[in-house]
């Protein structure tokens, strides 16, 4: 049966303290509900539809060129009026999954357990969990059968339900034919004046359907967020999720509670990661790969056997097999560096390709460079890629040495075997194996006297 999904995200988060919507707020650099979405992808619904509410335009904003269909919940009155609210977009007869903006650590294996089950001859099928402090949740009361006969709320539970620990998370499964029937039947004839989706299980038992739960094994799985607290704490799982992950793989951690991944990281055999290391997007590590102490990587591939120092940063760009980079060090996007290259501490490089074996050791500039192989770059060296309008090109052929505190004028050529004496500022082409350089005459002054303050 076709599936559609419902992911409820018009809720305002005032515990939150924040001019944002609670669903757009990040965990492990993206938004809650973007992680609510991609999970979803993944079961290839028919549609997803998200339900705004509270500052809509943040909420498409952020989650803009994305097949999503949005519908906005103009008054907040509860989660069955929400689910109400895609009448007109949900495809007839599609199975119906409903889920929250807010918890976004729900994992995709969970989630298909659920469907399986609710593909069953279960007109209803509930997530549930067993809390280790079940209060505050409605209880799930099964009957002899095994089935669910009722959700039962805190406030409404006798003593005996009370000890019931399986508990409910709200997320729950819907067979589209009877989809209808059921939430027309809710009402807000409660305290709250609101409409309860929960309600939906009430119904079916009056109508003797079956209604199921799936026991999810880890709570950590269903927990929402309402303050920074729980965001917090939020993070703290997917960091350690990712961790376990990496380790599974072979890695070895330093201190595993001590790093943070913020989208996908694959990794070789015998990868070492120090501690306070930042993984953005998506990161290649290859086999022998050691990464210092406090490095940001991000939408990167580090070869084989490469050791990136502690501090260092590196965007978007390919490190080759061999590589030293760093301490100190800051590759900035579309840079490549090629077998045994150095790129050593204070360097920047940015939008350059570095030859095979070639040093640029410390202190240093390189930008929108082709370089060499076996190309030594003296400290202090920069090429001034940048005329106030435009960028320029330096091409720096095989073989070359640049003496310390040089400047390249783009666009130039450097040929090959060239010596570049150190101190020059070159604004034209070399000729292959020469010695260049270009200073001004050293000069003594007498009597010349050096300023002072007056005492």
């Amino acid at each position: 049966m076709p599936l559609s999904i419902v992911i409820l995200a018009a809720g305002k988060g005032s515990r939150m303290k924040s001019n944002k919507p609670k669903v757009i707020h990040d965990v492990a650099g993206k938004s809650m509900l973007q992680h609510v979405v991609d999970t979803s992808k993944k079961l290839n619904p028919e549609q997803i539809i998200v339900v705004i509410g509270h500052e809509s335009e943040q909420v498409t904003d952020v989650m803009r060129g994305q097949d999503l269909i949005f519908v906005e919940q103009t008054e907040q009155l509860g989660t069955g009026h929400a689910v109400l609210q895609c009448n007109d977009e949900l495809k007839p007869g599609n199975d119906i999954l409903v889920l929250y903006g807010d918890v976004p650590l729900i994992k995709l294996s969970t989630l298909e357990e659920l469907i399986n089950k609710g593909r069953e001859d279960n007109v209803v099928s509930l997530l549930s969990f067993n809390a280790d402090n079940p209060t505050g949740y409605g209880r799930i009361v099964r009957g002899k059968n095994g089935n669910v006969s009722a959700i039962v709320e805190q406030k409404d539970a006798s003593e005996e339900v009370l000890r019931i620990t399986e508990s409910n998370s709200g997320i729950l499964y819907m067979k589209g034919s009877e989809y209808g029937e059921l939430l027309s039947d809710l009402d807000a004839d409660n305290a709250q004046q609101e409409y309860y989706l929960t309600d939906v299980v009430k119904h079916a038992v009056r109508k003797n359907h079956n209604v199921d739960a799936v026991i999810c094994d880890d709570e950590t799985e269903v927990l929402g967020v309402n303050n920074q607290q729980q965001l917090a704490e939020i993070e703290t799982i997917y960091r350690c999720r990712a961790a376990t992950r990496l380790m599974d793989q072979g890695v070895k951690l330093v201190d595993p509670t001590r790093i943070d991944i913020r989208g996908k990281v694959s990794a070789g055999h015998d990868v070492v990661i120090d501690i306070n290391c930042i993984f953005e997007g998506n990161v290649e590590l290859g086999d022998g790969v050691e990464i210092g102490a406090n490095c940001v990587l991000q939408n990167c591939k580090i070869g084989n056997n490469s050791k990136v120092q502690p501090m260092s940063i590196i965007d978007q760009s390919e490190i080759g097999r061999d590589n030293s980079i760093g301490p100190f060090a800051r590759i900035r996007p579309e840079t490549k560096t090629l077998d045994k290259a150095k790129i050593g501490n204070f360097v920047e490089v940015k939008k350059s390709l570095i030859g095979v074996g070639s040093k640029v050791s410390h202190l240093t500039y390189i930008g929108d460079t082709e370089m060499g192989e076996d190309v030594n770059i003296g400290a202090g060296t920069i090429t001034c890629n940048y005329d106030g309008a435009f960028k320029h090109k330096t091409i720096i052929e095989d073989g070359v040495f640049v003496g310390s505190d040089t400047q390249l004028v783009a666009p130039v050529r450097i040929a090959k075997n060239t010596t570049i004496g150190a101190g020059s500022t070159i604004t034209k082409d070399t000729a292959v194996g020469k010695l260049v350089f270009s200073r001004a005459k050293q000069v003594s002054i007498s009597g010349w006297i050096r300023p002072a303050k007056n005492k």
